[in-house]
């Protein structure tokens, strides 16, 4: 079925796919988002829901530090408890190595103007007294926290409609042609709108997407993995994470014990995650229990997996699509989840043509920056 003719047709409904559309949305834009799932259920939804800068890379620190402030905020601003909480990080490190690590991780991050201080292993336990006793440095920082990311779906989704987005869940594009001065956007289910420009921001599925206009995106997938505990009393007090990066937990409100790092399982686009690798569930559970000791006793009730973007120098790619006047890419951050909100809000000023509080499309993040980037033909 053909639809009307509107602003602009963003394709991903991602944390930034949904946050743009709705900034857009709401400065007057008439909007259609295309998800192929449901509204921020895929690498959005399916994340341990960890908001710390700990893991975030150098470029991205500002971009992640102003989007924690929005964080704090966005209950309120979509009308639903996403469940924010800010509770601090401890990341712990318990070998010689691990505290070298961890020493040069700090200075970085505070370079870059993250809030993160070392601190011995007494005033480690005492801010989080679960830790194993034989930490042996740790780094703290105040603004780690966490968000529940069903939830942040639900509310994102609840917003868009109030703002009047024509939202197409359960519709993946397959056909992008440029009519005229815009495009002619057509899903799976056979809707089909006008936009006079267009937005991917289909992470993991941004290379397919491209090559609907002649477009080569280098990006390919990560299949990371997420387990949950059975509910327990109250134990864990702050975010926790390891010096190297290959962990992250926190409780819940509800008593469970959300336990993330990156570990990777397998899957593929056409059928998504499919497939835990016991190995890395195991590395996975290993450190956690070594961080947090109550976890040896604590029976594990399920692990899942979801599709994470990756590009060949870890950075995003995000800007105007060479060669495709009025298409833009906005996809491919690692710690999306993290820095979405502000991604997601400057990438629709820049759009709207307001002056933007830090660039984002620059060098480090511009689409032309890939050799394997093939030109789109004329017309």
């Amino acid at each position: 079925m053909t639809g009307q003719t509107y602003d602009i047709a963003i394709i991903g409904g991602g944390i930034m796919g949904c946050v743009s559309s709705l900034e857009l949305a709401e400065a007057g834009m008439s909007v259609a988002l295309f998800e192929q799932r449901f509204l921020a259920s895929s690498a959005s939804g399916v994340n341990a829901g960890t908001l710390s800068l700990t893991g975030v890379r150098s470029a991205l620190s500002p971009y992640a530090l102003r989007s924690i402030d929005l964080w704090q905020k966005l209950s309120e601003r979509l009308g639903y408890d996403i469940h924010y909480r800010r509770i601090g990080s401890v990341m712990a490190a318990f070998t010689d190595r691990e505290a070298e690590i961890l020493t040069e991780r700090v200075q970085a991050k505070s370079q870059q103007g993250v809030s993160l201080e070392l601190i011995d292993a007494k005033k480690a336990r005492e801010l989080e007294p679960a830790l194993s006793e034989d930490v042996k440095l740790a780094a703290f920082s105040p603004i780690g926290g966490y968000a529940n990311s069903s939830a942040t779906g639900r509310a994102f989704t609840l917003a868009l409609r109030r703002a009047g987005v024509a939202i197409h869940e359960q519709s993946p594009v397959t056909r992008i042609e440029r009519k005229g001065d815009g495009f002619e956007v057509t899903s799976s289910t056979g809707v089909m709108v006008h936009a006079r420009r267009i937005v991917m921001a289909g992470g993991s599925w941004l290379g397919g997407l491209g090559q609907m206009v002649g477009v080569d995106f280098p990006v390919k997938w990560r299949v990371s993995q997420v387990s949950v505990t059975e509910r327990l009393p109250k134990s864990v007090k702050r975010v926790v994470a390891h010096a190297y990066g290959l962990l992250t937990l926190k409780q819940s409100e509800n008593g469970t014990i959300l336990i993330g790092g990156g570990w990777q399982g397998k899957g593929d686009l056409e059928r998504g995650p499919s497939e835990v690798l016991p190995q890395n569930l195991v590395g996975n559970l290993q450190l956690a229990m070594r961080t947090i000791p109550i976890l040896k006793t604590t029976r594990i009730v399920r692990t899942w997996l979801g599709l994470h973007a990756h590009t060949p120098d870890a950075m995003p790619i995000i800007g105007p699509i060479p060669g495709v006047e009025n298409a833009f890419v906005l996809g491919g951050v690692r710690a999306g989840f993290t820095c979405g909100p502000y991604i997601g809000k400057l990438f629709a000023d820049i759009l709207l043509g307001k002056e933007p509080e830090l660039p984002l499309f620059h060098a480090p993040f511009n689409p032309a920056r890939f050799n394997a980037l093939s030109m789109a033909k004329a017309g």
